[in-house]
């Protein structure tokens, strides 16, 4: 590479940098709102006399760092922060919000006694082919869907589930306490990534085929005895997974 052509990279790799500085300055000023669709890469790019692709590059940047969404369409919008959510030893959602000032809620989508799948059944300590119930949660932070759950228990243990699930404004530790289980302990949590589905889309409010996050998680009570399985779906672009091993 030549002298000039280092040069002119380098005030490339500056370029992009400024604007997404700039864009992320006025983000925090409140010039731009959260759900405001920031100007498009043509016009910017005519703006700061660059080529599409440094604006892109910037908005890129602005992406992964949880400030806007770049969707086909849509144009490049502005995100609500990520809100943290520790995983530790004890995981409450509604805990969890609330320590960072958001109001969470949750509301049961679906509920229905079946069959338990083999590898199911064993994470829960039971015989395969066990009752389970199947219960279907949303998961709100201030009205703003972060994620969905489907839970899985044992019928024979908690006898119509359904209706205190239900009652219990979809909370799975009020619901516990029905049954007279006041404290239970997260046993392990596994996470990762893919796209979400078009249900999944529909009932976050995000993109078909945005980044989601993905929890398999279990449940016990103190003495470790297995009551809980959970598998989670999280908008990527509104949740931050914090593992907090020794977090109680």
């Amino acid at each position: 590479m030549t002298g000039r052509e280092a040069a002119e990279a380098e005030d490339r790799g500056t370029a992009w940098r400024r604007i997404a500085d700039e864009l992320e300055s006025a983000i925090g000023r409140g010039d731009y709102a959260v759900g405001d669709t920031l100007p498009a890469s043509i016009a910017l790019a005519e703006r700061y006399g660059v080529h599409r692709h440094t604006v892109r590059q910037a908005f890129r940047h602005l992406a992964e760092q949880g400030l806007v969404t770049v969707s086909r369409g849509r144009g490049t919008q502005v995100s609500a922060r990520r809100v943290p959510y520790p995983i530790g030893r004890r995981v409450s959602m509604r805990a969890n919000f609330r320590k960072v000032g958001i109001t969470g809620s949750s509301a049961m989508l679906s509920a229905a006694a079946v069959t338990g799948d083999a590898e199911i059944c064993a994470m829960l300590g039971l015989k395969a082919g066990a009752r389970l119930w199947r219960v279907e949660g949303l998961s709100l932070a201030d009205g703003t869907p972060m994620g969905t759950g489907t839970h899985w228990l044992s019928v024979e243990r908690f006898a119509d589930f359904d209706r205190a699930f239900h009652e219990a404004g979809a909370s799975m530790t009020a619901a516990l306490k029905v049954y007279g289980i006041e404290d239970y302990v997260r046993l392990s949590t596994r996470l990762t990534a893919r796209l979400a589905s078009e249900r999944e889309a529909m009932l976050l409010k995000i993109e078909p085929g945005a980044a989601v996050m993905v929890s398999s998680a279990i449940d016990a009570l103190p003495d470790l005895t297995p009551i809980h399985l959970v598998d989670s779906v999280f908008a990527g672009e509104r949740v931050e997974m914090v593992v907090e091993p020794f977090a109680e």
